[in-house]
């Protein structure tokens, strides 16, 4: 036993130092092998390595998706319900926004078209309606379509009707109204826009100034010339021109016809009278009429029947005249006629039955007439008496002679 102990001790202490030596090699050749070939992870470690990985990745495309739909709801084209639309995705999650980038979107915004075309309706020349129309009868749902419409062909079709309206506008025009308009039509898109929004009406207040100082020089009323003064000396709008002449001048002219009928009835005949006052007392195109045409007519008639009257009475006064004639003579024919005996009964009546200025010639022939009011009939009496009061006296004178003679 002693032995045995004996030699492992010895065995132990020579191969101490080798031990010793060889440990520090050992340890540095380790130390190597594992900076040189790192040791391969476990399988729990590479499933939170992965998972780590997946996680930032989903947060990146978050973030993505995120900028992408506040882009897309920032844009100018963008509608209420798109923005309600992104929002909402945004606050429900990456689900969602990715959700609304490939899908929702699409969808809204060719409803956001449909309803921007739509609009364009109102106000619309018929080139453009009839484009709308027909673009929404055939829509397939193509977005590219529905954009180029609203960015391009709606402004093509906007032109053309621009374009007819000008030529309108030239036909009806005034002279500045032609010259600015022909201009525009030779010019850009913009150019006929600007015509119609806003030169037209300037070319137009030109000519309605030229138009207005016509109007004062015909015209006789004074309350429409004075107006007229007014507007032309002042800073009148072009809308204010062009309201003058399409409603106020015409109420302004009504009040000139009404005084100018006034004065027109004063001293007028009956059928004037008459039909100026049912002129006063209808509408404006009634006076209008009666100073153009009815006022000669109601005169027509006054003359006429003014005639009529004058022919009757000329007849009525011949006729009175003719009687009263008749009577004188009738009257000289019986004065001096007697029966040869004692005194004369013959009278001459010379009294006519008529009035007014009726004439009657006395006897001696002389052809002076007198009035028959009682003296010419006096007179007639006077003569006749006197004749008969000398045919008596020589019948006596002559009774006297015969009885002288008989006595001798």
């Amino acid at each position: 036993m002693k032995l045995s102990r004996i030699a492992a001790a010895v065995t132990t202490a020579a191969l101490a130092p080798v031990v010793l030596i060889a440990s520090p090699a050992f340890a540095a050749g380790e130390e190597t092998a594992t900076a040189t070939h790192p040791t391969s992870p476990t399988a729990p470690d590479r499933a939170a390595g992965d998972q780590a990985d997946t996680d930032q990745a989903g947060k990146d495309q978050a973030e993505q998706d995120r900028k992408t739909i506040r882009a897309i709801i920032a844009d100018p084209m963008a509608s209420q319900y798109m923005k309600e639309a992104g929002q909402k995705a945004m606050a429900e999650g990456p689900a969602a926004m990715r959700k609304f980038i490939e899908t929702d979107q699409h969808k809204i915004r060719l409803d956001d078209y449909r309803v921007l075309i739509g609009r364009l309706l109102n106000g619309a020349g018929p080139g453009l309606k009839e484009g709308i129309n027909q673009l929404l009868r055939n829509d397939s749902g193509n977005l590219e379509q529905l954009r180029r419409f609203y960015e391009v062909t709606q402004h093509e079709l906007r032109d053309d009707d621009n374009k007819v309206d000008i030529s309108r506008l030239i036909g009806a025009g005034g002279s500045q109204v032609r010259e600015e308009g022909k201009k525009a039509l030779k010019g850009t898109p913009a150019d006929r826009t600007a015509f119609l929004q806003t030169g037209r009406y300037l070319a137009q207040a030109s000519d309605d100034r030229v138009e207005l100082a016509r109007i004062d020089e015909a015209w006789d009323g004074p309350i429409l010339s004075k107006e007229i003064g007014k507007l032309l000396r002042g800073s009148a709008t072009p809308a204010e021109l062009r309201h003058f002449l399409e409603v106020t001048q015409y109420t302004l002219r009504d009040e000139d016809n009404r005084i100018a009928i006034a004065q027109i009835l004063d001293g007028g005949g009956t059928e004037l009278i008459k039909a100026g006052r049912a002129a006063l007392h209808g509408t404006a195109a009634d006076r209008t009429e009666f100073l153009k045409t009815g006022q000669h007519e109601a005169r027509a008639k006054d003359k006429k029947a003014q005639q009529e009257n004058g022919k009757d009475q000329g007849k009525d006064q011949g006729k009175d005249q003719g009687t009263g004639q008749g009577t004188g003579q009738q009257g000289q024919n019986n004065a001096g006629t007697g029966t040869g005996s004692g005194a004369g009964t013959g009278t001459g009546s010379g009294s006519g039955t008529t009035t007014g200025n009726t004439a009657v010639t006395p006897q001696g022939g002389s052809g002076a007439h007198l009035a028959a009011t009682g003296a010419g009939d006096s007179a007639l009496i006077a003569g006749g008496a006197g004749t008969a009061l000398v045919a008596g006296a020589g019948l006596l004178l002559a009774a006297r002679m015969r009885r002288a003679a008989s006595a001798r």
